[in-house]
C-alpha cells in the first residue's frame, strides 16, 4: 500500500471492513479479508499506473477514474495471478466499496 495515503486518513484495515459491509447480502462473507485486501492492492496498482498517486498531482486536479477500465484491470490481474474466482459483478462491488470508502474520507475531493 502506498504510504502517500496515510496522511489523509486511509487505513487498509478500515477499508477492508468498509468493503465487507458495503457488499450486497448475497456476497457478504464470501471473501476473506485477505482476498479483499488483494483486490485493493490491484486497485492501487491501477491508480499508480494512471499517475493518480503522483505527488505532483495538485488538489485542484480533477481525478477521473474509468470504472470499466479499472474492473477490466482487476479481472486481468486476478486471472494472471491464478485467482480467477472473482466474477465481473463481484469485482465491481468490491471496487465500488473501495471508491465509497475513499469518498467517505474525501480522498478524491
Amino acid at each position: 500500500m502506498s504510504t502517500e495515503l496515510d496522511p489523509i486518513g486511509y487505513d487498509e484495515d478500515d477499508a477492508v471492513k468498509y468493503i465487507q459491509n458495503y457488499l450486497p447480502q448475497e456476497l457478504k462473507g464470501r471473501f476473506s479479508d485477505d482476498e479483499i485486501n488483494y483486490v485493493i492492492d490491484i486497485i492501487y496498482e491501477f491508480y499508480e499506473d494512471k499517475g493518480l498517486l503522483d505527488e505532483s498531482t495538485s488538489d485542484e486536479d480533477v481525478i477521473d477514474i474509468d470504472e470499466d477500465e479499472l474492473i477490466e484491470f482487476v479481472l486481468k490481474n486476478t486471472k494472471k495471478d491464478k485467482l480467477a474466482k472473482f466474477t465481473t459483478e463481484e469485482v465491481t462491488f468490491i471496487i465500488q466499496g473501495e471508491l465509497a470508502y475513499c469518498e467517505s474520507l474525501n480522498i478524491f475531493e
